[in-house]
This record gives structure tokens, C-alpha cells and sequence, in this order.
């Protein structure tokens, strides 16, 4: 099974296109995640740069503003999807949509209707997948599992950082619905969270083995389910963030660590751990 690993174009937005998508290029990166959304003018550039490095493209999808009026975010809703859907050429397919679909605060029947838009992906012909994420409707494991109870065919972008923090556990309590969630993944963000945080300071830090750890074994549980389903490829992107994901030391702006050294840590360490596959 072929295991791919993109980089966030997050936290490395002040990089041009063209430097950027050389710089995934020669870190062993073979695609780029990014939310193009506020910056809908480097369309043109951006997709010149991902083609010329023979990179993958996967595109996050998240309304920003919309939300408090239901009406106004479906209606953005549709509008945005439209807008990623125009990221193809003859050149690009996006793999897909990475999706921060609804609100926390939505209802179950509001929530139905997000996921009945994006059955827009039939007509674009780029999957939409939905990412575990706070403020969203998959914000916490026990809400997700009730919602793949009801919604079978909703399909996940797996970020168990923001789980671990909700909770304030490592979820061994939840295995159902860990489990669950395992199941529907289709991508992967391997950011470490902890139980107060979706972020540890740096997966390289001892005081921070514990929780790579239980990150650790629940990708090694997705990586065997996708050889068990016959999968010859499947995804993953390194998604250590910028400031505020990362601290910075007191009274400065400067990080406690290196986010593009860390995303590339992390790939290596699963290429490495993965590699038999």
C-alpha cells in the first residue's frame, strides 16, 4: 500500500506558491492540504506551482464568518463548495475536500442538511470528507459516534488531537467510538494533541512520548484497517500548526519550536514506521 503524506500549506502562507510547493517537493512531501478560500487570488499560481512539482492537491473546506444564521451558512455552503470544485484542471483532480462542515451548536436535523449539500460531490466528482474538529459537529468522539449511527455514509478527515482535549482523556473510555470513527476515516491529520490541548509544544520531547504514544496506536489500527479493506493508497497529512496551536516563549514572538521541522519529524517517523506496509 502506497502511504502519501501532504503538507499544510498552513503556517506557510507568507512563502510564495512557487517556492512553497519546491520546498514540499524536496522534503519528501508528495502533496499539499490547503484552504484556499482567503486567497482565492493565487489560484492561478498556486495551481501552476502544484503542477510544475508533481505534487497531489486536497483542498479544506470552512465557512469563517456564516453560521449563527443557519440560512446564510447554507447558502455560503454551497457557494464555497462550487468555488473548490473550479480547483480542477486538466492538469489537478483534487484528491478531495476536506470539509469543517456546520457548528457544535447545530441540530441533528440542520446537521442532515449540511451533509445532504455536500452529496454536491457526486455532481463536482471530488469526495467530501468531514474533519473531526472543535467547533464543528464532530467535536467531541461520543457526538461523532451517535452522528455515524445515523449518517453511515458520512465519511472522515480523522483528527484525534481535538478529541484528546475535549475530553481531557486519552479517550480509553471511548474505544467505541474511536473505533467507529477508525472506520469511516479516509484521511488522517497526525497532529499530537493532549488532554488540555490540541497540540503538544514538540512530538520529539520526552515529556511528550505519552501522548504520541496513544496517537501512535490508533494511526497503526487506521493504517491496518486500510490494508484490510484493499486499499493501494491512502493519505495523510502532518498538521502541526502555527501560533496559537503553537506556543510561543514567553514574552516574545517566537515559537517554542519549528513547525516545518516538526510536520517533516512527523512524516518521517510514520514513512519510517509504516514503510513494510
Amino acid at each position: 500500500m502506497d502511504i502519501k503524506f501532504y503538507a499544510p500549506r498552513w503556517g506557510s502562507e507568507a512563502i510564495s506558491w512557487p517556492d512553497f510547493a519546491e520546498k514540499v517537493k524536496v522534503a519528501g512531501f508528495d502533496g499539499v492540504e490547503v484552504y484556499p478560500l482567503e486567497s482565492l487570488h493565487e489560484k492561478d499560481v498556486m495551481l501552476q506551482a502544484i503542477t510544475d512539482n508533481g505534487l497531489d492537491l486536497a483542498l479544506i473546506h470552512s465557512e469563517v464568518i456564516e453560521g449563527r444564521n443557519f440560512g446564510n451558512y447554507k447558502n455560503a455552503l454551497i457557494k464555497n463548495l462550487y468555488i473548490l470544485a473550479g480547483y480542477q484542471t486538466n492538469q489537478i483532480k483534487p484528491k478531495f475536500i476536506n470539509s469543517h462542515t456546520g457548528k457544535d451548536y447545530y441540530t441533528q436535523e440542520q446537521m442532515a442538511e449540511c451533509f445532504a449539500i455536500c452529496d454536491i460531490s457526486k455532481e463536482i466528482d471530488i469526495p467530501i470528507i468531514h474533519e473531526t474538529h472543535r467547533n464543528k459537529w464532530s467535536f467531541a468522539a461520543h457526538v461523532t459516534k451517535a452522528y455515524l449511527q445515523q449518517f453511515p455514509d458520512v465519511r472522515l478527515a480523522l483528527d484525534l488531537s481535538h478529541w484528546v482535549c475535549v475530553a481531557e482523556t486519552y479517550l480509553q473510555d471511548q474505544d467505541e467510538a474511536v473505533e467507529l470513527a477508525l472506520q469511516h476515516a479516509d484521511h488522517i491529520h497526525a497532529r499530537v494533541g493532549h488532554i488540555e490541548g490540541p497540540q503538544v509544544t514538540d512530538p520529539r520531547s520526552p515529556e511528550n512520548a505519552e501522548a504520541l504514544q496513544h496517537h501512535l496506536q490508533w494511526w497503526d489500527r487506521w493504517i491496518a484497517l486500510q490494508k484490510e479493506k484493499g486499499r493501494d493508497v491512502c493519505t495523510i497529512t502532518p498538521e502541526f500548526g502555527p501560533y496559537p496551536y503553537m506556543s510561543y516563549q514567553c514574552n516574545t514572538n517566537n515559537p517554542v519550536a519549528d513547525q516545518w521541522a516538526i510536520n517533516c519529524y512527523m512524516k518521517d517517523l510514520l514513512k519510517n514506521r509504516y514503510q513494510t506496509t
